[in-house]
């Protein structure tokens, strides 16, 4: 089983409009380090995430998670915090897109936010794009991440795996 076929990890509740501000506030751009930015992320609506966030740990959010600016620090810090997958109602384009390109995996899930608390432990299986509330035993149906999307995801990023097509 690849790494990004399943992630188990416990949930992380935002709502809906979280935009890419709220993700890393521009103040905190001229840092330079995502390892440093990283320290910032979600300090708005969760000022406890990046100090208590661990590996493969899921933001589950409602609509239009990642709205805002275009700028790609948004999805890098997540990564760099560790976090497995974020999975929402819906995304803004440009968050969806650079999240696959700088490597962290996103799924849509409709009706995640009514049905994942704050701490529930989750299973997310990307090849059939499901979540599971290990806590709850639901489990709810989203959209599978095709096969090139999760060897993008498993090169590290768009530019990653384009780099090892090139060898």
């Amino acid at each position: 089983m690849g790494a990004f076929e399943k992630i188990v990890g416990r949930a992380w509740v935002l709502g809906d409009n979280i935009d890419t501000d709220q993700i890393i506030q521009g103040r905190y751009l001229t840092l330079l380090s995502y390892e440093e930015m990283a320290k910032h992320a979600l300090k708005i609506p969760r000022p406890d995430f990046a100090s208590g966030v661990k590996k493969n740990d899921v933001i589950v959010a409602g609509r239009n998670f990642g709205s805002g600016s275009s700028r790609e620090e948004a999805p890098q810090v997540l990564k760099e915090l560790g976090v497995g997958c974020i999975v929402a109602e819906s995304f803004s384009r440009i968050f969806y897109r650079n999240g696959f390109n700088v490597g962290l995996p996103l799924m849509l899930v409709p009706g995640v936010s009514s049905n994942v608390e704050d701490g529930n432990l989750l299973t997310i299986d990307f090849t059939k794009g499901t979540l599971t509330n290990n806590d709850s035993g639901k489990m709810l149906q989203g959209e599978p991440l095709p096969s090139f999307m999760r060897e993008i995801l498993e090169s590290g990023g768009a530019v990653s795996r384009y780099k090892k097509l090139k060898k």
